[in-house]
């Protein structure tokens, strides 16, 4: 069963908001955060390898799975335990060959056509969105809505994790239209408020 809470630390989102890596896993781990992606667009390998490296370090004697975005060889040069990629990325099987058979793969899908080709791959689990409008991401894909996520429940047997403009507020609404996990990036860096304390909330929202 896939966590509730599925956090996101975003490289160009934490730079934006003067926040280090260290310091925001840090927080997720004293909230009890048990799935984590590291998303990088940018970075080189190397600069990938050693921040998963660092957020190995720090979740050490966690439950907390660690994901990373797009790079199934660095997930396993790292050490971590999976990898996500998206419909312009790398296949589910290509991935899949690179990780062996005991990695994590989700797959991230934007349509009624895409999730239904989810459903058939070797995929672990599958994102749908953006839920609601999103500023992490300019370029998104159309916005699915609740009724999205509704759609995608009955189109598909796996986990199914709901990402964009996800908040507090309406991170409940997302699991009873069907979502088994909320991904969350920007949901958990508010004004006035610890990473952990916002990680806390969210948590008890989705019990």
């Amino acid at each position: 069963m896939i966590p509730r809470l599925y956090a996101l630390a975003d490289s160009d989102v934490l730079a934006a908001r003067q926040i280090s890596l260290a310091a925001f896993a840090s927080q997720l781990r004293e909230a009890g955060v048990e799935l984590l992606q590291y998303r990088n667009k940018q970075g080189s390998p190397q600069e990938v390898l050693a921040v998963l490296s660092q957020l190995r370090t720090i979740f050490n004697d966690t439950s907390c799975h660690l994901i990373v975005n797009d790079r199934p060889d660095l997930a396993v040069l790292a050490g971590v335990d999976g990898v996500h990629v998206g419909q312009e990325d790398l296949s589910p099987a290509d991935a899949r060959s690179v990780l062996g058979p005991r990695g994590i793969i989700g797959l991230s899908t934007h349509s009624d056509l895409q999730i239904k080709a989810a459903e058939d791959s070797c995929a672990d689990y599958v994102a749908i969105g953006p839920i609601f409008s999103t500023r992490t991401k300019p370029d998104h894909e159309p916005i699915v809505g609740l009724e999205g996520v509704r759609r995608a429940r009955l189109l598909t047997t796996k986990p199914l994790v709901a990402i964009g403009g996800i908040t507090r507020e309406n991170a409940r609404s997302v699991i009873e239209a069907g979502a088994d996990s909320v991904a969350v990036i920007s949901g958990l860096l508010v004004p006035g408020t610890s990473i952990a304390e916002v990680a806390r909330d969210f948590l008890n929202i989705l019990r």
